[in-house]
């Protein structure tokens, strides 16, 4: 993407810095004029960092259309989002195998590659803009252990039972069934309205005879032409798709739970007399068996002190108009640009089925047409652009089914879990809050 000039970015990389991880705050941050404003274990939160970071969330509260809270309550909010940070990173540094220096210089790399200079132009651009290349390197050594220490330990903070998933499955069947229309075949024995007990003992037992035909193993279209008293019976019985909404709720109950083909073992009574029903067809619940799967490929630029959202927004969207004019191909700009561990591949996810993604990716992946490119789309992992290449419909298994129950569960559960983890973490560090707050 062209950007105006790449001293435009690294300003605003610098203007941004209070996002930098604590190791990149050394003595030589605290200015003539500055000040701590909070101690975090053995690392300091200083005052121009809460300054900067009040700041960036004017700027977002601006961006999303609202009114920016009050000074007292800013500056409250952006020292608690600094010692989250804090603490998260040393616990990091402790937690996580440490990054290698090849490693991380393909990363510094990256960044230049990104802003479309080389490797020296970077550092002659950070040493312009007043940014130590130490503070700037070891604030992207911190980034990735923090984004590693995250991935370790927040999944195996969350729990996913064998209930859980009984119960989510269940949901969604039910939601399904709600969504979709069912087509029913019925044998009807009709009761007239006011019938003697004779009378409705009299049709009960004509009602059981066919159910005991069923049971012996008689087609349910022959039961139905031989001894319904419906007006469908001429078709087997057979009522025709329709919506839940407009089936009786009795009937939609009655057939809860019951697949293509199986039919209720017990009378059903109503006003109009005994019922026995048959699932001829699901729309909807039967999609709960029956998975499209997409064959995807995305580039990925995570978010980060040397990369707003902002910017990764307008890179991906000329990465997009380059595509789509048939300048470059997909999976070269992946190979060049993309911050995953598909870019070898050229962004190439696979086939991958329902809950296999997160819910925003997945969400914008479902909505393109084969070949069509999304614009940017925000996840936890940063911004993508995605390219749907291929659809497919297949038949799901049990163990595959439920493995995308727990998928979705576990995805359900993470921002809690995160934050669950960041509490604990948060209430075993050392926090030393030096500055005044209303």
């Amino acid at each position: 993407m062209t950007l105006r000039s790449a001293s435009l970015v690294l300003a605003t990389l610098a203007a941004l810095s209070s996002a930098l991880p604590a190791s990149a705050q050394t003595t030589k941050t605290l200015q003539p004029g500055d000040y701590i404003a909070a101690v975090v274990n053995t690392d300091v939160v200083a005052a121009s960092e809460v300054v900067r970071r009040i700041a960036a969330l004017r700027q977002m509260a601006s961006q999303q259309g609202e009114a920016a809270a009050e000074e007292s309550l800013l500056r409250k909010q952006a020292l608690e989002a600094l010692i989250d940070d804090r603490v998260i990173v040393t616990f990091a540094r402790e937690a996580v195998n440490k990054i290698p220096e090849d490693e991380l210089n393909r990363v510094v790399d990256n960044v230049a590659v990104q802003n479309k200079i080389s490797t020296q132009q970077l550092l002659e651009r950070l040493k312009a803009e007043g940014m130590d290349y130490r503070t700037f390197r070891e604030g992207l050594r911190d980034q990735m252990l923090t984004e590693r220490a995250r991935d370790n330990e927040v999944p195996r903070r969350i729990k996913v039972s064998d209930a859980d998933i009984d119960a989510w499955l269940e949901a969604k069947r039910e939601s399904l069934a709600k969504s979709g229309g069912i087509n029913l075949a019925q044998v009807l024995v009709s009761v007239p309205e006011g019938a003697s007990e004779t009378v409705v003992a009299e049709r009960r037992a004509r009602a059981e005879k066919a159910l005991a035909r069923l049971a012996a193993g008689e087609d349910f279209a022959a039961v139905a032409k031989a001894m319904s008293e419906d007006a469908n019976k001429a078709q087997g019985g057979e009522i025709g798709l329709r919506p839940v909404s407009r089936l009786p709720d009795v009937f939609v109950e009655a057939v809860k739970g019951l697949k293509r083909g199986e039919y209720t073992h017990s009378l059903l009574r109503t006003g109009a007399g005994f019922h026995i029903l048959k699932v001829i067809e699901r729309q909807g619940a039967d999609s709960l068996t029956r998975s499209v799967q997409t064959h995807a490929r995305h580039i990925l630029l995570r978010i980060s002190p040397q990369l707003t959202t902002e910017t990764a927004a307008r890179r991906l969207v000329e990465y997009k108009r380059q595509v789509e004019a048939g300048e470059v191909q997909f999976e070269k700009l992946a190979r060049d640009y993309s911050e995953d561990g598909s870019a070898p591949e050229g962004g190439d996810l696979g086939w991958v089925g329902a809950g296999g993604f997160v819910p925003e990716f997945e969400e914008a992946m479902n909505a393109l047409p084969i070949n069509g490119v999304s614009g940017p789309v925000q996840t936890r992992f940063g911004l993508h652009l995605i390219q749907v290449l291929e659809r497919r419909t297949v038949d799901i298994e049990l163990k595959q089914l439920r493995d995308q129950a727990r998928s979705a569960l576990r995805e359900q559960k993470f921002d809690e879990a995160y934050k669950d983890w960041v509490a604990e973490l948060r209430a075993k560090a050392f926090v030393e809050i030096r500055e005044w707050l209303d």
